[in-house]
């Protein structure tokens, strides 16, 4: 029997809700955008504002776009990663916010200029001291969990947590969710998902470690349930699926059917999974099984071959090879 572990932790920047920016939902595009709003101290949109992204992870990438009238701009087009993004405007100087641009919907920046307000970003010294001291306590725990200290993690992430007003922190309930879940910690795990879903109903990642959790406890007729909102979710947020939430939905889905016996229908998951992301190595290990199983076995062999292109010392290698063997004969 496969056991399903899809869950990831979540390496992403949490703010205070008063701050300028908010992160979106994740969609399926190959590059990710950022757009906004510059206003003047009173709120009145300001046309023509030079909106400067400057990318701050490697290569030296700048670009500049101005505002329309109603004060909106928008840059497609770029790379994941960290960038300084600086709103001016004549007389009313400048103001910048980091920001981490992921694939699919565009970051929101909003920009107040002229206010002559206290602190970096337009907040308050207090809130931006606040939002700081929030932001490394979160890189702590995502810091102590890829070292697999998750104790360590689920302890920063809850004082993170604990600094965020209400509605919550749900990036931070989601990360506690995984790091229980790398302890077998099921059951805290599980609360830790459904908190992260009531700060967020829609929050696909959360549904998807669910579909794990359900799965390793075999409850299968629940994983398939939150696998399948994972899913759907994941598919309303944009063209192709919505990204790496639909992949995984996609996948946890096959991995239910084939411990659930329904290897077709595990075959036709897995088959999508290649289909929004052709470099899935385990999806190609899966399907490679499926076939196998199915008595289809010149089908597997470019299955088991991609996965071990992909990955030549994953953890199905050695079985992938035996089997390859085996065929060859």
């Amino acid at each position: 029997m496969l056991r399903l572990d899809t869950g990831r932790i979540l390496l992403v920047s949490c703010m205070l809700t008063c701050a300028a920016f908010i992160i979106s939902t994740p969609a399926s595009a190959q590059t990710g955008a950022v757009q906004g709003i510059v206003v003047d101290a009173a709120g009145k949109p300001l046309e023509k504002a030079l909106v400067l992204i400057e990318y701050t992870d490697g290569i030296n990438r700048k670009y500049d776009v101005k505002t329309n009238k109603k004060g909106e701009f928008i840059q497609i087009g770029l790379q994941p990663g960290g960038y300084k993004v600086t709103a001016s405007f004549e007389n009313l100087g400048s103001q910048s916010f980091p920001v981490r641009v992921r694939l699919g919907d565009p970051m929101k920046v909003n920009f107040k200029l002229g206010g002559g307000a206290e602190g970096k970003g337009g907040m308050s010294k207090e809130d931006a001291v606040k939002g700081m001291a929030l932001k490394a306590k979160f890189d702590e725990g995502v810091t102590a969990s890829k070292a697999g200290n998750y104790d360590d993690a689920i302890a920063k992430f809850t004082e993170a947590a604990a600094m965020v007003p209400p509605p919550g922190c749900f990036d931070c309930m989601y990360n506690i969710g995984y790091n229980y879940m790398q302890k077998k910690d099921l059951d805290q795990a599980e609360a830790s998902y459904l908190k992260a879903i009531e700060m967020k109903n829609n929050y696909v990642d959360a549904y998807n470690g669910l579909a794990t959790v359900y799965n390793a406890q075999k409850k299968f007729d629940k994983a398939s349930e939150a696998s399948q909102k994972a899913s759907e979710m994941a598919s309303a947020a944009g063209p192709g699926g919505g990204g790496s939430g639909a992949v995984d939905a996609e996948y946890n889905q096959g991995v239910i059917d084939w411990n659930g016996g329904k290897i077709t229908e595990a075959a036709e998951h897995f088959q999508k999974v290649i289909f929004l992301k052709p470099d899935h190595a385990e999806a190609h290990y899966q399907l490679g099984m499926a076939y196998v199983n199915q008595g289809k076995l010149a089908e597997a062999v470019p299955m088991f071959e991609k996965y071990l292109q992909l990955s030549p010392e994953g953890q199905f290698a050695a079985t992938a090879k035996g089997i390859l063997g085996s065929i060859k004969k």
